[in-house]
C-alpha cells in the first residue's frame, strides 16, 4: 500500500475515466486515470479502507489490455473504469480474507460477478475492508481497523461493506462491489452520500462470495451516481451455472415505473428510531418523489426483520462460518452474535422458515396497489466511539429499515438525501422482487436524472396513434409496465388512414406510394406484448414495420387500407392537434 500523506480532501473529485483516445494518447489517458486513483489513495490517508491493494503497474497493464480490446471493436461498457471489491468476494490471484487473516486463501478464479466486470473492461484496484464475515452494519468489526466515514473520521462508515463505500465516496474508485444480507449494500451508501443498488435475490450470481446467510446474500454496487451503479449491476446480472440460487428475469418483468406512481411511506409512529436531526431531511427527500404518497403502518415489516438475527435463521451464519469463530483473530462481537444460534433446534429453524413465509404473504398484501415503499435507509449515523460502547445495540438500530428487505424478497435502491452536519442521510426505494426497474426509475426521478435501464431490453413496439404518449390509449402500455424508448420514423413506404372508432385510431399500411410517418418506440416484456396483442380489436394487428434507418421492428400495421387517407397530415399528432 502506498504511503499515506496529505490532508482530508474537501469533497469528492471526479474519477470518471477519460474519453477513449488513439495510440500514445490513449495510453497516456489511461495511465493518467490510474495515477490519479493512487494519488487519491495517498491524499485521503485512509489505510483502513484497503485489505489488499494491487500495485499500480499491474492495474495499468490490465487497463491497457482492456483499451486494446476496445480499440479492436469489442463491446466493453465499463472500459476505463476502476473498481474496488469487498474482501469476501473472490478476485483471481488475490487473497480473500473476509476480514479474518487466518481464514485467508488466494482465489483461483473470479467470482462470476467479478468475471463479468473484467470481461466488460473494468479493472479491479484491490480488496476492501469489511465487518468480519460480512456480519454487521457498522464497519468497525475488523482486525484491519474500523473504517471511518468519508466526511468525518469520528463517524462510522457503515457496514459491512464499509471499505467499498468509502473508496467510492473519496473518489478513488468509479464504483465498488459490496454484499448485502441485512443492508450492507445500502447503509454505507447512505452514510457516505453515494448510491447503492441491491438487486432482487439471485439476479447477480453469488458464487465466489464467502457466504454469510446464503439464502439472503446479494452482491451489490456502490457508485457516485445512479447511472454508473446501474450499468455495473446490469453487467453482472444473469444466471450462472455455478450459482444454484441464481434466478433470471421473469417473462412478465415490469420495464418502467408508471407515469404517476403510488408509493407507500411509513407513519410517524414507524419513525421513532429516526435521529431528530434527520427529520427535516426525510421530509425534503419525500417531497422529491413526484408520486401519490400514502402513509401505511410498516411495523409488520420491521417485525419480520427480527427473524434475521434474533430467530433461528441465525443458524445460516453459523453453518456458513461458525467453525472459524474460535480463532484468536475472530471478532468477539461477531462470534457472540453467531454463537447465539446454538440455542435453537432444527425444529426452531423450520418454524421460523414458516413464520417468514407468512411474513412474505402479509408484506405482499400490505404493499398491494403500491409501486414502491420509501424508507429512511438508516435511522442514525453514530460515532465510532458510540459503537464501541454498545457494539450490538447500535448495530441493531442501524438495520431498523433494511433488515427485512432480503428476507421478504425485495429489491432496493439507496440514494443520498443530504447531511445533518457531517452525518450522512439517505432514503431507499424498495420494490417487490423483479420490480428493480421501478425502483431505479423512482430513484432517478427523485434525483432529477435520466433513468438508466437495468431490466432486460424487452420487445420493441412502434405505435403511431392513440397509444402515443399523452394520447387516450397510452395507459394500455404503461399499465403493462412498458418503457418509452424514443421517437422514430418509418421508412418512406407507409400511408396512414383514420378509422371511425372511439377513440379514433390510425391504420398504417405499407404501400409503394408511401411517406415517412412519425411514431414512438416502446419496450415491453414478452408476456406484456402477448397480452397487448391479445387485446387488440380488429382490424388492428401487429406486424413488422421498416424504420428510416433500415431496421425492422414490431408495430401496428394492416394489410389493406380502411377509412380516410390522412397521410398528408404528417402523423397522428399533427392530425389531432
Amino acid at each position: 500500500m502506498p504511503a499515506a500523506a496529505g490532508r482530508e480532501p474537501e469533497g469528492r473529485r471526479d474519477a470518471r475515466p477519460p474519453a477513449p483516445a488513439e495510440g500514445g494518447a490513449h495510453r497516456s489517458a489511461t495511465a493518467a486515470r490510474i495515477e490519479a486513483a493512487y494519488r487519491r489513495i495517498a491524499e485521503a490517508d485512509r489505510p483502513e479502507v484497503w485489505i489488499t491493494l494491487r500495485d499500480e503497474d499491474s492495474v495499468l497493464a490490465e487497463a491497457l489490455g482492456a483499451q486494446t480490446r476496445l480499440a479492436a471493436g469489442e463491446d466493453l461498457p465499463l472500459a476505463g473504469m476502476l473498481y474496488a471489491v469487498k474482501d469476501n468476494i473472490d478476485v483471481r490471484g488475490l487473497p480473500t480474507t473476509a476480514a479474518r487473516p487466518s481464514f485467508a486463501y488466494t482465489a483461483e478464479r473470479d467470482a462470476t460477478a467479478v468475471a463479468r466486470l473484467r470481461a466488460a473492461g473494468a479493472v479491479c484496484l484491490g480488496k476492501t475492508n469489511l465487518d468480519q464475515f460480512a456480519t454487521g452494519l457498522v464497519g468497525t468489526r475488523s482486525p484491519y481497523g474500523p473504517v471511518r466515514a468519508a466526511a468525518d473520521p469520528d463517524l462510522i462508515a457503515g457496514g459491512s461493506s464499509s471499505g467499498s463505500a468509502v473508496a467510492v465516496a473519496l473518489g478513488i474508485a468509479d464504483f465498488a462491489l459490496g454484499t448485502d444480507t441485512a443492508g450492507s449494500g445500502r447503509v454505507p451508501a447512505a452514510l457516505n452520500g453515494i448510491v447503492g443498488v441491491k438487486a432482487s435475490l439471485g439476479l447477480v450470481p453469488a458464487d465466489g462470495v464467502v457466504p454469510a446467510s446464503p439464502s439472503y446474500d446479494c452482491v451489490t454496487v456502490f457508485a457516485p451516481d445512479l447511472a454508473t451503479a446501474t450499468t455495473a449491476i446490469r453487467v453482472m446480472s444473469g444466471p450462472s451455472p455455478t450459482d444454484p440460487a441464481g434466478r433470471d428475469w421473469p417473462a412478465d418483468t415490469v420495464l418502467a415505473a408508471p407515469p404517476r406512481p403510488r408509493i407507500a411511506v411509513p407513519t410517524d409512529a414507524n419513525l421513532t428510531a429516526l435521529d431528530p436531526e434527520f427529520r427535516p431531511l426525510w421530509k425534503e427527500a419525500l417531497a422529491a418523489f413526484d408520486a401519490e404518497r400514502t402513509p401505511i403502518d410498516v411495523q409488520p415489516l420491521l417485525d419480520a426483520a427480527l427473524l434475521l438475527y434474533e430467530g433461528a435463521l441465525l443458524a445460516e451464519r453459523y453453518a456458513a462460518f461458525g467453525r472459524h469463530l474460535r480463532a484468536d483473530d475472530a471478532d468477539p462481537t461477531v462470534a457472540e452474535i453467531v454463537e447465539r444460534s446454538g440455542k435453537f433446534t432444527a425444529a426452531d429453524f423450520v418454524a421460523d422458515q414458516q413464520r417468514l413465509r407468512a411474513a412474505c404473504r402479509d408484506a405482499e398484501a400490505l404493499l398491494d396497489g403500491f409501486d414502491a415503499l420509501i424508507l429512511p435507509t438508516a435511522p442514525l449515523h453514530p460515532t465510532i466511539a458510540a459503537v464501541q460502547a454498545d457494539p450490538i445495540g447500535v448495530n441493531a438500530a442501524m438495520g431498523t429499515y433494511t433488515n427485512f428487505v432480503n428476507l421478504l424478497d425485495m429489491a432496493a435502491v439507496a440514494i443520498p438525501a443530504g447531511r445533518a452536519g457531517t452525518k450522512g442521510f439517505g432514503v431507499s426505494v424498495i420494490a417487490p422482487a423483479f420490480r428493480d426497474q421501478v425502483a431505479v426509475d423512482l430513484a432517478a426521478r427523485a434525483q432529477g436524472v435520466p433513468a438508466p435501464l437495468f431490466a432486460p431490453n424487452g420487445a420493441g413496439l412502434v405505435v403511431f396513434g392513440a397509444h402515443l404518449t399523452g394520447m387516450p390509449l397510452n395507459h394500455q402500455l404503461t399499465d403493462l409496465g412498458a418503457r418509452f424508448a424514443g421517437e422514430v420514423r418509418t421508412a418512406p413506404a407507409y400511408r396512414m388512414y383514420e378509422l371511425d372508432t372511439e377513440p379514433p385510431k390510425p391504420l398504417v399500411v405499407r404501400t409503394e406510394n408511401g411517406a415517412s410517418l412519425p411514431g414512438e418506440r416502446w419496450l415491453l416484456s414478452p408476456a406484456a406484448l402477448g397480452r397487448f396483442l391479445d387485446a387488440l380489436p380488429a382490424p388492428m394487428t401487429l406486424g413488422k414495420v421498416e424504420l428510416d434507418d433500415g431496421t425492422w421492428t414490431t408495430g401496428f400495421v394492416a394489410n389493406r387500407p380502411a377509412g380516410e387517407d390522412i397521410t398528408a397530415a404528417g402523423g397522428w399528432r399533427a392530425r389531432t392537434a
